[in-house]
């Protein structure tokens, strides 16, 4: 019996896929653990390797076929012995619930399957159906939902030809608006005849914009900031850089020890809203916001406050590594607590950023520069840096975000009592 092989869930996040490149072609024989493809997610371009022993029979899907739903059928294995003919009738008709492959991150909002995309059939398309809709609730699929907002179309606008009036795919393909919902709905119009270039969105900056509005909309921000002395911890990384050439600790190591340290400390502030309970978690795991091609991706350094600056200076550069080259697997990019958004190696001064939801905090941190200070009484000079603590107001109050920043600072202003 012919092996099919669907589109895999790679992250919790995602529902749909871009097939980047096949690895194998009809004919080939693929043992398990076989990389057959090469799967474009909202995060990265991941390998998807084969669990089962055949010959590639059929493959269903083209090489760059973009926002193929999860559990759609994209090419077919031959057991051994059978025909090629076994695969003759098998089609990529409809998506199938997939079970993700990798655990969703505490507190992540369940992702559901998007909804197949039908058949294409060579029949003329039915006229038009009345829409069986209740007040004004409009029947659609959510494919189709989702190609009508991309394409800014009213889905209500929209006459359905699927069952019992149903928006479909290609009701909303076919959809000429009409200059009046042209003007309500669709984009906004171009601001002067200035020449500019269309830039198709990848996968990963789609999902960047709905998050982080949905973030902005969705979650209460509030902001703190306070100036943090970093001449001692300057002078502690010379020492500690003189002692070996294996390792090169930076300062965004000791920031990123120091805010473990700080949420153990002020456990309060290691928390995530979720209704009508609150997560308090026991361990720090800091996600770290880098900045690839395409977008943002956030690896985590997990137990952060159990590490040394050393393991945690090693692992932020394998973790960048591989962000850049788009090998994070899922559970080293999703599940953190609290995360750190550091643009002062980009000579930015001071910022606020985007709450990455389910998280309750992001530390904004920049530049170190030397800036007039007053010391008993007496004007000097020293290496300060302002740092800025984004909360989600339902679960952080004032005073706790204060009181984190308090502990943050005293760690980086005296390193040496990170190792108490």
């Amino acid at each position: 019996m012919a092996i099919e092989l669907h589109m895999p869930a790679l992250s919790p996040t995602m529902e749909t896929g871009t097939l980047a490149k096949w690895l194998v072609k009809v004919g080939d024989t693929v043992e398990s653990g076989t990389m057959i493809a090469e799967i474009e997610t909202d995060k990265a371009t991941m390998e998807f390797e084969s669990i089962d022993d055949g010959v590639v029979g059929k493959i269903l899907v083209e090489e760059g076929a973009e926002n193929i739903p999860v559990g759609q059928l994209i090419a077919v294995l031959l057991e051994e012995g059978e025909d090629a003919s076994v695969a003759d009738d098998v089609s990529a008709a409809e998506p199938v619930a997939v079970k993700e492959e990798v655990p969703a991150p505490v507190g992540a909002p369940v992702v559901a399957p998007a909804a197949p995309a039908p058949v294409a059939v060579a029949a003329p398309a039915p006229a038009p159906v009345v829409q069986a809709s209740t007040g004004d609730r409009v029947f659609a699929s959510p494919l189709a939902r989702r190609i009508a907002e991309q394409s800014g179309y009213d889905i209500s606008a929209i006459s359905g030809t699927g069952p019992r009036g149903r928006v479909i795919k290609r009701d909303v393909e076919s959809y000429t608006p009409s200059a009046a919902a042209s003007a309500v709905a669709g984009p906004a119009p171009i601001d002067g005849d200035a020449p500019y270039e269309v830039i198709k969105l990848s996968n990963m900056r789609k999902v960047i914009a709905k998050r982080l509005t949905e973030s902005k909309q969705n979650v209460p921000h509030f902001y703190l900031s306070v100036d943090i002395e970093l001449d001692n911890l300057l002078a502690a990384r010379k020492n500690l850089n003189a002692m070996s050439d294996e390792y090169k600790i930076s300062v965004n190591d000791f920031v990123i020890k120091a805010c473990a340290m700080a949420l153990i400390k002020v456990p309060e502030a290691n928390v995530q809203f979720h209704g009508d309970v609150m997560h308090q978690f026991k361990r720090a795991d800091i996600s770290v916001a880098v900045a690839i091609e395409g977008g943002l991706i956030t690896p985590v350094v997990r137990g952060a406050e159990q590490k040394g600056l050393r393991a945690i200076s090693d692992e932020t550069k394998d973790l960048a590594k591989r962000a850049h080259a788009g090998k994070l697997a899922p559970e080293e990019y999703s599940g953190g607590t609290f995360s750190i958004s550091n643009m002062g190696m980009m000579g930015i001064k001071q910022f606020d950023a985007v709450i990455n939801p389910p998280q309750a905090a992001i530390l904004a941190v920049g530049s170190g520069e030397q800036r007039p200070v007053v010391k008993n009484g007496e004007l000097s000079v020293a290496t300060v840096m302002t740092v800025t603590l984004s909360c989600d107001h339902r679960a952080i109050d004032g005073a706790v975000g204060a009181a984190y920043l308090g502990a943050l600072k005293m760690f980086l202003q005296e390193p040496s009592t990170m190792l108490l």
